[in-house]
């Protein structure tokens, strides 16, 4: 699901006032990112209030339904201001726009500019240019993704200052039946290890400690640029930067993890002990008609193979339930999986045809309601399966990552464990001690929910029982890429 980040407030007189919204996933904040930093360099001001701008840029998500919905949504909403407000241009960035570009232009009049993904790097330029008075049209702005940063492009960060993405790759070489990625981001491109480990060590002299790396198949980083075990070689630059803690890779394909990748995982202090791997799927007609590479066997296999390899290993992963041909039957053997092999971390989407993939032309559509109650009864048996999870950390000590405040009560820190992906998953909620946010500090864990824990910093003396159940969060369907 889509999700909006607040913008730093940057405000001048007597300069042009932008308004960004970044809605989609952790790559297009990367993307939200550089385009606020060539923003920002190039002389231009935000503004937290798009009412106040001048430009109002949106930039937009396109992987599912909802998603593009929730886009277009934003972009009438903010067309209004043209009315209401101060905004004479109104730009669409992201997938959406890479992926509709003339139909989101018909459409949508009040739109002024749509920026594709591999054009994200000339915002600057194309907003001073929609701004020019002799400009009389709309204006489509294309180029073929993907489009790919390096350590040299300015970045607005929209994180806290002591954890950071960095993107090592753009695009996708896969094929899956349900994915339109390849259609809107183009085949992969990878970033050089050196261009990588160099933003990594700007961002740990910054003060990060936390990096996410993050492409859509980052353990198929380098492939393209002739590199074996690419990830290996990645990881090997990247535990050596001085300053960071934890370096986190999310979206591994089931394939291509090798023996070489699990010692690093095991052997490295830094790099944190969390693997985020969608299956999408566990029947093995099901992964077939998704076109999805292995099997049932070799994916049990291989986390079963992570797990005895790296000890405290926190598994994350990714179900699609309601696609196409999916019977009572394979559904049911993906819930007993499910259960039997009692992942940490599930995330569940739901099916939805994408203009431009294969899944959209196979019969055995299942319809939506069916697939809502699919969908929460795996979420309930995972429920079952984290509050589980959780109990087991009762009564002991973990070296937590302060974030701050908690959005809760300004009465708790909220931290995370090593287990914990920002965003995604849960919180540690700290009801005695103090720390600074980028702080790491041992706490004593005294409460537990499903997906949130309840602790004191360890030494201070906890006041009374915490009730997890005011402060634990609803049940999480995640962010995993699917």
């Amino acid at each position: 699901m889509a999700t909006r980040q607040p913008l730093p407030l940057l405000s001048e007189s007597g300069k042009t006032r932008i308004g960004f919204v970044n809605l989609g996933c952790t790559k297009n904040q990367v993307d939200a990112e550089v385009m606020l930093g060539s923003l920002v360099a190039k002389g231009f001001i935000l503004t937290p209030d798009p009412a106040e701008a001048e430009v109002v840029i949106i930039n937009t998500c396109g992987f599912i339904e909802e998603a593009k919905q929730e886009s277009i949504n934003a972009i009438i909403e903010h067309g209004h201001l043209k009315k209401t407000g101060s905004c004479r241009v109104l730009i669409a960035a992201g997938c959406l726009a890479q992926r509709y570009q003339g139909e989101l232009l018909k459409e949508l009049p009040e739109l002024d500019g749509v920026v594709g993904t591999g054009e994200i790097g000339r915002i600057a330029e194309i907003t001073q240019g929609l701004l020019t008075p002799a400009r009389k049209q709309q204006r489509l702005f294309f180029s073929p993704p993907p489009y790919l940063y390096d350590e040299r492009t300015p970045r607005l960060r929209l994180d806290k200052p002591h954890m950071a993405y960095i993107k090592v790759a753009e695009g996708c070489n896969r094929n899956c039946a349900f994915c339109a990625i390849p259609l809107m981001r183009g085949k992969q491109r990878s970033r050089p290890v050196e261009s990588i480990v160099a933003e990594a060590q700007r961002l740990a002299d910054e003060g990060v400690k936390e990096i996410n790396l993050i492409s859509q198949d980052t353990v198929n980083y380098g492939v393209d640029l002739g590199i074996k075990q690419g990830l290996t070689q990645l990881l090997r630059g990247l535990v050596k930067v001085n300053g960071l803690r934890w370096i986190r890779p999310f979206y591994l394909y089931p394939q291509q993890v090798t023996d070489e990748l699990i010692t690093l995982y095991a052997g490295e202090e830094k790099i944190a002990k969390y693997i985020d791997m969608p299956f999408q799927h566990i029947n093995d007609a099901m992964l077939k008609r998704m076109h999805r590479l292995g099997d049932k066997a070799s994916i049990t296999a291989l986390v079963e193979r992570l797990r005895m390899r790296i000890p405290g290993l926190t598994f994350r992963t990714a179900f699609i339930v309601g696609f196409p041909g999916e019977t009572e039957a394979a559904f049911a053997e993906l819930k007993q999986y499910i259960e039997d092999m009692a992942f940490e971390r599930v995330a569940v989407f739901l099916y939805s045809d994408e203009e431009g993939t294969s899944a959209v032309e196979m019969d055995g559509k299942l319809d939506r309601q069916l697939m809502d109650e699919r969908r929460a009864e795996l979420l309930n048996v995972q429920e079952g399966i984290a509050l589980k999870k959780s109990r087991t950390l009762l009564g002991r000590t973990v070296e937590v990552l302060v974030e701050g405040l908690s959005e809760e009560s300004d009465r708790l820190l909220a931290a995370r464990h090593e287990g914990m992906a920002p965003e995604i998953d849960g919180l540690v909620y700290l009801n005695q001690g103090s720390a600074r946010p980028g702080e790491f500090v041992k706490a004593t864990i005294t409460d537990a929910s499903a997906y949130d824990l309840v602790g004191h910093v360890a030494g201070s003396a906890p006041v009374g029982k915490s009730s997890p159940e005011a402060l634990v969060m609803p049940a999480k369907a995640g962010k995993g890429h699917a």
